[in-house]
């Protein structure tokens, strides 16, 4: 839900009935927005600039964290016998006021089991970064090596402990993509025959819409160090994509083919042994916490990984075998 489009009471509204209804399971996933077509579908003009929207993003998570707060643990009474409901002296006013938002509530849901829901972001521009050291408790990533993976990690931890926060309160998630095979023959075989189905033209469409600009209109020999991408829309993704083109000197017609695969996801390819054995690998080596998985075949890869390569983690002791706890939140930090 974006920060950009919604007012806060509505959005700590929708995500506290979301927490009921689930249980103590909701996440939100926390997206400032970047285009102007998006904007034009709400009744503005335009969106606000990059540091704009994230400023504004934060007073955003202030007043929802202020409405969350409105209710009292032990504010719903529930005597029906005496007709109380709730105990009014334990329900409070929000009163937040910033720059830009107000809000006075208080909130009309009762607070809800994880009394917020789990933050996720994606962020990974400078800015990004900053705001999700403040808030995220889970991060989306796209990072192509796993260097890339180890320098975004320790940076992002850094600026957590920045915050007066845990490390450890925010998990890192990069994406991979996952190709098994019974053997490493097959499963390479498999990766080649996924791969070859990618529209270099379908992949090129959809980086113009990240990058804002029309790359049909360049050759397709065009090396994508020599492009000006400074200003995207989704700079972090930008930032994504040049660290992937350094491989090989990726130009626009390799670029189209690996976004259309799977947006620059690397690939893991090889038995379920071998993927969890790397896997283990990046998660033991200060890569990261988990992993968001992205096959490029759905849902045949999710049911296949869940088969095949998440007993393989188990069995190395890295992926739990059954969930302690009642919430999203509980589950993530455990």
């Amino acid at each position: 839900m974006s920060t950009s489009m919604y007012p806060p009471f509505h959005i700590a509204r929708a995500f506290a009935t979301l927490d009921h209804i689930s249980q103590g399971r909701a996440g939100w996933n926390i997206v400032t927005s970047a285009m102007t077509a998006e904007a034009q579908n709400y009744g503005l003009e335009k969106l606000m600039d990059k540091d704009a929207r994230y400023d504004y993003a934060d007073e955003v998570l202030e007043a929802c964290d202020r409405l969350w707060e409105t209710w009292d643990k032990d504010a719903v009474i529930g005597d029906r016998e005496n007709n109380v409901y709730v105990d009014g002296s334990k329900v409070h006013y929000a009163n937040y006021q910033g720059r830009w938002l107000s809000t006075r509530g208080p909130l009309t849901t009762p607070r809800s089991p994880q009394t917020r829901p789990v933050m996720l972001q994606a962020g990974s521009s400078t800015r990004g970064r900053a705001f999700a050291g403040r808030w995220a408790e889970a991060i989306f990533t796209l990072q192509n090596k796993k260097s890339d993976m180890q320098t975004f990690y320790a940076d992002i931890k850094r600026q957590v402990i920045d915050n007066g926060r845990r490390p450890e309160e925010c998990a890192i998630l990069p994406a991979v993509d996952v190709v098994i095979g019974d053997t490493s023959a097959i499963a390479k075989e498999r990766a080649e025959e996924i791969n070859s189905f990618a529209s270099p033209t379908l992949g090129l469409a959809e980086l113009s819409n990240v990058v804002g600009l029309d790359l049909s209109a360049l050759p397709l020999d065009t090396p994508i160090a020599d492009l000006e991408m400074e200003g995207a829309p989704y700079q972090g993704i930008v930032d994504s994509i040049r660290q992937g083109s350094k491989v090989g000197n990726l130009t626009l017609r390799g670029a189209g083919k690996a976004w259309a695969r799977n947006q620059m996801t690397p690939q893991l390819v090889g038995t379920a042994d071998m993927v969890a054995e790397h896997m283990q690998d990046l998660y033991e080596s200060g890569c990261c916490d988990g992993f968001m998985l992205c096959p490029s075949l759905s849902p045949g890869g999710y049911i296949e990984f869940v088969e095949k390569v998440v007993p393989e983690l188990q069995t190395r002791k890295v992926f739990r075998i059954d969930y302690k706890h009642a919430t999203f939140r509980e589950n993530l930090q455990d």
